[in-house]
């Protein structure tokens, strides 16, 4: 559910979903964190930036995500915002976190990467 200046600013593209997910609350699904930037034509009554937006699903939708949430341990990420009729439309999708061990290996790997591309870099001099 949006506001008239946030479809507005949506579709001038001022949008940003990094470090938002959804949040399942009272049998409703929740945005959060989602910065969808000021609408500057409309001046004092512009929209709160980066306020919850409440998400329209069915209620077996709300269900199934609700069960892999709960029992598996995912969470619920928006994946991009497009528009479909002149509707505002958020895709969304389930991730599981990485977990330490997954993190340090990832570490390892872009170190590794790094210091073959700088004796690389040493090599063509």
């Amino acid at each position: 559910m949006l506001l008239g200046t946030e479809v507005k600013s949506l579709r001038a593209h001022r949008v940003n979903l990094r470090d938002s997910y959804a949040r399942i609350k009272n049998g409703e699904i929740f945005l959060q964190g989602v910065h969808i930037g000021a609408y500057a034509p409309a001046g004092q009554f512009t929209h709160a930036e980066l306020r919850p937006r409440k998400l329209l699903l069915h209620r077996r939708e709300i269900d199934r995500l609700w069960g892999r949430v709960r029992e598996r341990g995912y969470s619920i990420v928006p994946l991009k915002i497009y528009f479909k009729d002149g509707r505002a439309k958020v895709e969304i999708g389930l991730a599981k976190g990485k977990h330490l061990y997954d993190k340090r290996e990832a570490i390892a790997r872009k170190t590794n990467r790094r210091e073959i591309e700088r004796m690389l870099k040493q090599r063509n001099r």
